[in-house]
């Protein structure tokens, strides 16, 4: 696992779809954006006074950024454990299940457990650093689990598991 900058531990999972973007996008940033960004940049160079040159400026940081995003992911892809099979028991909440939840007022929830890379709140993909995926792992359908979460302490009802 490696470490955060607040120090909170950060897992090195991700599913197959999860590496396959890092993948695309590290394929993207080098071999099309930034040759792309760097053109413009000798272009705009080209004009004169550097100093004055508002492409020129701009360019170059955009270079900055896609370089230091380029350094991030190869250097994450290096730590990235891809989980592209089933666990033994598909009983159980483990990474990469979807879970159905039920809360004490009847309200159903599903989420997707993955690695920090992916959250998504839009496809209700959840780190599995996060509180409730801690708090769901290892349980069963039937089982009751209780989640500290920001806005108060709630308990839900697994009502299906599925990979």
């Amino acid at each position: 696992m490696q470490r955060a900058k607040n120090n909170s531990a950060v897992s090195s999972y991700i599913t197959p779809d999860g590496h396959k973007r890092f993948h695309e996008e590290l394929s993207f940033l080098w071999k099309i954006k930034r040759p792309q960004v760097t053109q413009a940049v000798a272009e705009a160079a080209a004009m004169g006074d550097r100093s004055e040159n508002a492409e020129y400026i701009y360019g170059k940081r955009q270079l900055r950024q896609i370089d230091a995003r380029i350094r991030f992911l190869k250097k994450r892809l290096e730590t990235l454990i891809v989980v592209d099979r089933k666990p033994a028991d598909i009983s159980k909440v483990y990474f990469g299940a979807w879970v159905e939840l039920e809360d004490t007022d009847g309200n159903r929830f599903q989420y997707r457990i993955v690695g920090p890379d992916e959250i998504d709140p839009e496809k209700n993909f959840i780190s599995i650093d996060a509180p409730m995926a801690k708090a769901l792992l290892r349980t069963s359908e039937g089982d009751e689990v209780t989640v500290v979460r920001p806005n108060g302490t709630m308990s839900f009802t697994v009502t299906s598991i599925r990979y």
